[in-house]
């Protein structure tokens, strides 16, 4: 939230338009305005939080609320310096990709044969309709899981709802037990759901390795007459 550099609380967060239709009756809750004041605490208080505030409603701002095609699911916003861009998995350029995004980049080659990139910047991902999302929006620096049952994942899990029950045919890539409990908010009537074990090093290998979500992903939205996604964005 950009506001959280400054003393006052805006009434509603910087986001895009379609999403800010959608989510608007959130913004007005308790929970929310208590977690603004708690951002804005943080900030206060001199830590730093990543990603920057331009960047918090990345995933929201790429991937309008009519266009998204698949979801993926992360948890926690990366905690180093300069790596969180506001899209789970993902990092800025210029940063190295953290082992679960090579993870990912392995399973996309074996998957596709699509070879990896240079850098580890999903946004071409998110413009083509892949909401990048994370149940938690920020971080506070070098401390994993410090801003979660703050308030982001009651968001998150209304913006997953939201989803489930305002659109149809999106494929959900739930990866690891955190993002699978998720499915709970999922009408699997409507849409597809995909799981696979976490891309992380301790569990890459019991079932990330080998899911080909990609493909299956592809797959699926062709099969609906839907654009599939390029992967590819070493091009």
């Amino acid at each position: 939230m950009e506001e959280i550099q400054t003393q006052g609380i805006q009434a509603e967060p910087r986001i895009e338009e379609s999403w800010k239709q959608q989510m608007a009756p959130e913004f007005s809750k308790s929970y929310f305005l208590q977690l603004k004041q708690f951002l804005i605490s943080e900030k206060n208080s001199g830590h730093t939080i990543y990603p920057p505030g331009s960047r918090i409603f990345s995933a929201f701002n790429h991937t309008p609320f009519h266009r998204v095609k698949a979801v993926i699911v992360g948890q926690d916003p990366y905690h180093g310096k300069g790596q969180a861009n506001g899209l789970c998995f993902s990092v800025s350029p210029g940063i190295k990709p953290p082992p679960s995004l090579m993870n990912i980049f392995k399973e996309l080659q074996d998957d596709m044969g699509i070879p990896f990139p240079g850098h580890g910047n999903l946004e071409a991902w998110a413009d083509q309709g892949v909401l990048l999302l994370n149940a938690s929006l920020t971080v506070r620096a070098n401390t994993p899981n410090s801003h979660s049952g703050k308030g982001w994942e009651q968001f998150t899990d209304q913006v997953i709802r939201t989803l489930s029950e305002q659109r149809t045919g999106i494929v959900f890539l739930l990866w690891g037990k955190f993002a699978q409990a998720k499915e709970a908010f999922i009408d699997a009537s409507k849409h597809f759901i995909l799981k696979a074990a976490h891309p992380s090093p301790y569990s890459a290998a019991a079932g990330f390795f080998g899911c080909r979500h990609f493909s299956k992903t592809n797959r699926i939205l062709s099969e609906h007459n839907l654009e599939p996604v390029d992967w590819n964005f070493t091009r």
